[in-house]
């Protein structure tokens, strides 16, 4: 059986349209092979052309991939900001239902997104610190260049072109997940000032979907967190709080047609991430 076999739609989107860009640089090529002898020049920009594209796409590719994890540098670098950057930065720091956080099996933290100082918080409440348990971010490929991008990716983030996405990059989080990682992605997709929960995007919830589909029995789980801060823009001595909420548990989600449960399994997760921020605000 083919690994495709177990795509979402959203995969089988992608093979669709790598298979459509083949059979266009195909036909490209047979145009060129049926060139009068006279455009010789023309043909070998063309030709030069599809094979810089071909080289570029490669080379994007492999920039990606998800790098080699280091503990040790992610100890020093969650230890860092826990105890030096986070308390000279921030006023206080609440952290609430640390309880509902798995110490075992794959698990996907689903946090809300409200600043850059999310990605340093997340760890602060759930991190090896607390858990015992390393955090795998799934990242914008934007944020993976330079010295910010090779810290990132040796850390254990890996990278996701959200235009473009890789099915490389999905299979890495699908494959983290069989062996019991604690996966962060930011459901909203982006950065949203305010406390009001915005749209999720559903690539969270198909890609639990496929794990669990890929080995049943997995046992993945989804812990909504909503993080508050007292200021939008996070001045200096702001406050902020970390509410995490109950899992949800994926197993539950496979009873009907992929994107009926991926829908479902994101109309809850939006629901107890509400539920959260509501919690915050009163």
């Amino acid at each position: 059986m083919s690994p495709f076999d177990f795509m979402t739609p959203l995969e089988s989107g992608f093979q669709r349209s790598s298979r459509s860009n083949r059979q266009s640089s195909n036909s490209s090529q047979a145009q060129v092979n049926s060139s009068e002898p006279g455009s010789i020049y023309w043909q070998s920009l063309i030709v030069n052309a599809a094979k810089f594209s071909v080289r570029a796409r490669s080379s994007t590719a492999a920039s990606l991939r998800p790098a080699r994890f280091l503990p040790w540098l992610a100890s020093f670098v969650y230890r860092l900001g826990r105890y030096i950057v986070i308390p000279a930065y921030f006023r206080s720091i609440e952290v609430i239902g640390r309880e509902h956080v798995p110490l075992s099996g794959p698990v996907i933290l689903a946090p809300t997104h409200r600043s850059r100082w999310d990605a340093f918080l997340v760890p602060y409440a759930v991190g090896h610190d607390i858990t015992g348990r390393h955090l795998h971010f799934m990242v914008s490929a934007d944020e993976v260049v330079g010295c910010q991008g090779w810290l990132i990716r040796h850390l254990g983030g890996f990278p996701v072109d959200t235009k473009r996405p890789a099915i490389a990059s999905l299979r890495h989080g699908v494959e983290l997940l069989k062996r019991n990682k604690m996966l962060v992605i930011f459901p909203e997709g982006d950065i949203f000032r305010g406390n009001e929960v915005q749209p999720l995007k559903p690539g969270l919830a198909r890609l639990a979907l496929q794990a669990e589909a890929m080995q049943p029995g997995l046992g993945i789980q989804i812990v909504p967190i909503h993080l508050h801060y007292s200021h939008p823009m996070v001045p200096w001595k702001s406050r902020v709080k970390l509410q995490i909420g109950t899992p949800l548990r994926v197993a539950n989600y496979h009873l009907h047609s992929p994107k009926v449960d991926a829908r479902k399994l994101t109309s809850d997760l939006l629901r107890s991430l509400k539920e959260l921020a509501n919690n915050l605000a009163s």
